[in-house]
């Protein structure tokens, strides 16, 4: 295990926005001059789709800025919040690095997580799109091609907002059906993409309780949609919160279901970043993680 050095705040730039990765910098410290403040940074409005279609701008306070750059309340800003985000990022960019100079399988302990990060926007506990900034490092490292097959249990939606309109990087996520689980509005079968990128996004919504072999299925469909799409590498954000013992699941996969889905990936045979995603029962993640590896080895 190695932690790697913290990278400049400029690396986060091939994916996010200039003006978010600023706020997300500056954020606490901005927040703890205002003479009336709670603990940590929670914005107390957002600006709705009426207010962006008359000409909403953004101002310099912070109090507007938090509402800008945030899609929800599930991602407070607190005084260490800066570093952990910029140490995640630079585990993810790391693997990422190693994959790109020499194959074979990284994993980056990436904590806070980030699939649900736009490229100008927090939610979800996410910040910066650690999956997304480990598939922009193989691509500028020289593959050509990069598919992201996410297992969270949560639809990648910053992750598909990210490349929606690419058509160098395949997005697929299999996850909780949307309609009844976070994040609610995207993340359903009619998605493709846009643009150039059309027909190169995927998501395989499951209903509320699927088990391994539903799940299981809808991951080997979506190995089926990156084999077609014949990637040069490969970027899993590795959520563990799928399992059957996860508080509020959604999910319901065995420790097995997760040793089945590492064989199944390792079968791409492609130069592979794991990224760690979701998963909340702490206890437990260790060995889900094990349980992944012995079957991506074929222990």
């Amino acid at each position: 295990m190695e932690t790697p050095p913290l990278v400049e705040p400029a690396a986060l730039l091939d994916i996010h926005d200039a003006g978010y990765v600023a706020f997300l910098a500056e954020a606490a410290k901005a927040w703890a001059a205002l003479p009336e403040k709670g603990p940590e940074v929670v914005a107390n409005m957002h600006p709705s789709p009426e207010m962006l279609a008359q000409g909403a701008r953004l101002t310099s306070s912070i109090l507007a800025r938090t509402g800008w750059y945030t899609a929800d309340t599930a991602c407070p800003i607190g005084p260490g919040s800066w570093e952990s985000i910029l140490s995640a990022a630079s585990c993810a960019l790391a693997a990422a690095g190693s994959v790109s100079a020499g194959g074979g399988l990284a994993y980056a302990l990436s904590r806070p997580p980030g699939h649900h990060a736009y490229a100008a926007r927090a939610g979800g506990h996410c910040y910066v799109n650690n999956s997304a900034l480990a598939a922009e490092r193989l691509r500028r490292g020289g593959a050509a091609r990069v598919a992201i097959i996410d297992i969270d249990a949560h639809h990648g939606n910053g992750t598909q907002g990210i490349f929606w309109e690419r058509e160098d990087v395949l997005t697929v996520s299999l996850h909780g059906d949307p309609a009844g689980y976070y994040p609610w509005y995207v993340g359903y079968d009619e998605e493709r993409g846009g643009g150039r990128g059309l027909g190169h996004n995927h998501n395989l919504p499951l209903p509320r309780g699927s088990g391994d072999e539903a799940w299981l299925a809808a991951l080997s469909h979506a190995i089926e949609r990156s084999q077609a799409f014949r990637p040069d590498a490969l970027v899993i954000p590795l959520g563990f919160d799928a399992s059957e013992q996860e508080p509020l699941s959604f999910l319901k996969v065995t420790r097995d279901g997760f040793a089945r889905a590492g064989a199944l990936l390792a079968g791409l045979g492609l130069p592979t970043v794991l990224v760690q995603e979701g998963g909340y029962n702490v206890d437990l993640i260790g060995s889900l993680l094990l349980s992944f590896l012995d079957g991506w080895h074929g222990r």
